[in-house]
């Protein structure tokens, strides 16, 4: 990366390597991501995506090299949310906290929402009684309220219908037109 051309990369990644439990998760890996553009990982059920984004976003130990450019902010949509979609919590709530956490001000929930697609009636609902795809645009928003330059989505389609999936894939497109870079995961 001599050459300078790294100053146009999102994410430079050297020889990265994880190992779990004395298992060797992966092995010696490289890759750059333009800024700006989409990288899909596509593989099956257990083989790594997860981890890669996880260790992505340093929530795991690794070796090799991470480089983020210069003033990169993450968002970060896992895979599996561990909460009880039968609590009595609305959208608004769950976006209202992530907007205190992220410092964000109260009126940039409406524009998240927008950016995702979503209605401001989808804030009232119970996240329960939210659709599946609706429910992935509600975690996307929460990401974005960090105002985020590369987003991270980790399985972000799965359980969601075919409709939801276009939706999804189009809210994908309308972050990268607003300069926003996306690593995604699909199993395939």
């Amino acid at each position: 990366m001599a050459d300078g051309s790294a100053a146009a990369h999102a994410l430079d990644v050297e020889h990265l390597s994880v190992r779990l439990d004395g298992s060797e998760i992966i092995r010696d890996l490289s890759f750059s991501v333009p800024a700006g553009t989409s990288l899909a990982v596509i593989g099956p059920n257990g083989s790594g995506k997860t981890v890669l984004f996880r260790a992505l976003i340093g929530a795991i130990p690794h070796s090799g090299t991470l480089r983020w450019a210069p003033g990169t902010r993450l968002g970060y949509v896992p895979q599996k949310l561990d909460l009880d979609r039968d609590l009595p919590v609305t959208a608004r709530d769950l976006l209202a906290a992530r907007a205190r956490l992220a410092g964000a001000a109260p009126n940039e929930i409406g524009r998240a929402l927008a950016r995702v697609g979503l209605t401001a009636e989808a804030l009232d609902k119970l996240l329960g009684t939210l659709s599946g795809g609706q429910f992935q645009r509600v975690l996307i928003a929460c990401a974005l309220l960090a105002r985020p330059t590369v987003l991270l989505l980790d399985e972000a389609t799965a359980g969601v219908d075919e409709p939801g999936q276009e939706r999804l894939h189009e809210t994908v497109r309308r972050l990268q037109r607003d300069g926003v870079t996306v690593l995604m995961s699909r199993t395939t």
